[in-house]
């Protein structure tokens, strides 16, 4: 059996997957629909991305404007902090590598995307994309309306941003529709924190940035697919007219100190989120080791290691790809594309690309805390009903990961 064939017998297998979670409320009837239109939506929209000249060169293009972002930043960064921030050392380096300090030469183009991010909405650019998305979502699965605007823009902002730009709409928003909207937020990775980990992956996979655009977008169907077969809306239910954009900013310099403001707030919440998971993480290590002879990451390794063969990844190759996906599983993606530049020329091309899309995620722990908490916030009257989806849309966006990663791994040869 080829590895192609693998990896498309596993994107059903986690379609099925995700189907027999959801019926744990009673039996049901296949949607065969649904899955027949949500994995063909997916293998179609990677094909596009992976095989078709125009937009290979304009993800390619995608790349070449990370690099000139992380130079600038790091302009800005060597005028902040000296040699801490990128500036000449003053010191003779005795080991290589060993000045890289991540807070203050990665983790600050952070606040360059976000100002920019913030310009490139105000400007009309970011909206039209997202609606362009959005069209996509309400022809494949019928999802129209706040659901479908904030699904799109999932792909290209964060994931409590984006609820944010149908605020209005939130509390009247279906179970399953806000099932949807948070499903979407756990599968997919903002624009910040993607130009952080292309930067990251540069060395180890082939035009880093143009790959974690790709994977984020179809990541946005996959998220969808695995919301309605989890928690299928109610018969009946009718779908809201697509929304306009909202105006967020009345001028381009508003735009960017508001969008350098909550650039600093993802910031100083990534450096937080580092600092405490693996301070967590390093605890619970310190009590299982002498009691059970493991690691935390070991046993999320274990977990995972069916789930990376059946992304397509085989032989030895999978013992680090389970390794990787048990990191994001219970640390988060930030530390497992850090591993992942450390020990990804080891492994094949085709593996690097399929883990790059499966890790392009915020599915984990922490940013179930940070979703709920942020929706709750939004929409302070169903706090209780967002708290109980927390844990199950953490399980559907970590499914709909899996499924990007063995959908790219369907297209690629062995």
């Amino acid at each position: 059996m080829t590895t192609q064939l693998v990896s498309a017998l596993g994107l059903f297998a986690f379609a099925a997957l995700a189907w027999g979670f959801g019926r744990v409320r009673g039996p049901a009837a296949v949607p065969w629909r649904l899955i027949l239109v949500g994995l063909a939506v997916q293998l179609a929209l990677a094909a596009l991305l992976l095989w078709l000249p125009p937009v290979r060169a304009a993800l390619g293009a995608i790349g070449s404007a990370v690099d000139a972002l992380a130079r600038a930043t790091e302009a800005g960064t060597a005028l902040v902090f000296g040699y801490l921030g990128g500036a000449p050392l003053p010191f003779a380096e005795t080991g290589p590598g060993s000045s890289f300090i991540l807070a203050f030469r990665a983790l600050p183009l952070i606040l360059v995307v976000g100002a920019l991010s913030a310009l490139l909405y105000h400007l009309g650019v970011l909206p039209l994309a997202v609606r362009g998305m959005a069209v996509l979502l309400a022809r494949g699965f019928n999802l129209g309306g706040a659901a479908g605007f904030a699904t799109a823009a999932n792909v290209f902002v964060g994931m409590i941003e984006a609820p944010l730009l149908v605020r209005p709409w939130l509390a009247g928003l279906s179970r399953a529709d806000l099932f949807v909207v948070m499903t979407a937020g756990l599968a997919t990775i903002s624009g910040n924190t993607l130009a952080v980990y292309s930067v990251f992956l540069r060395d180890v996979l082939p035009d880093a940035a143009g790959q974690l655009v790709a994977a984020s977008l179809v990541s946005a169907p996959a998220a969808v697919l695995v919301a309605r077969l989890m928690l299928p809306p109610d018969p009946g239910s009718s779908e809201a007219e697509a929304l306009p954009p909202p105006r967020l900013y009345a001028g381009a310099m508003e735009a960017v100190a508001r969008g350098t403001a909550d650039g600093l707030a993802i910031l100083l919440g990534v450096i937080a989120a580092l600092v405490v998971f693996v301070a967590l993480v390093a605890l619970i290590n310190a009590a299982l080791v002498p009691i059970a002879g493991v690691t935390l990451e070991k046993i999320a390794a274990w977990l995972m290691r069916p789930v990376a063969l059946a992304m397509g990844i085989g032989g030895a190759e999978a013992a680090e790809a389970s390794r990787l996906l048990g990191l994001k599983l219970v640390i988060n993606e930030f530390v497992a594309y850090l591993d992942f530049a450390r020990s990804g020329a080891v492994l094949s091309e085709r593996t690097r690309i399929i883990l790059a899309w499966a890790l392009c995620g915020f599915a984990n722990p922490g940013s179930m805390g940070i979703i709920v908490g942020g929706l709750g916030a939004l929409v302070p009257e169903r706090r209780g009903e967002i708290a109980t989806l927390g844990p199950a849309a953490t399980l559907a966006g970590t499914l709909a990961c899996c499924m990007t990663g063995a959908a790219v791994g369907a297209l690629l040869p062995g």
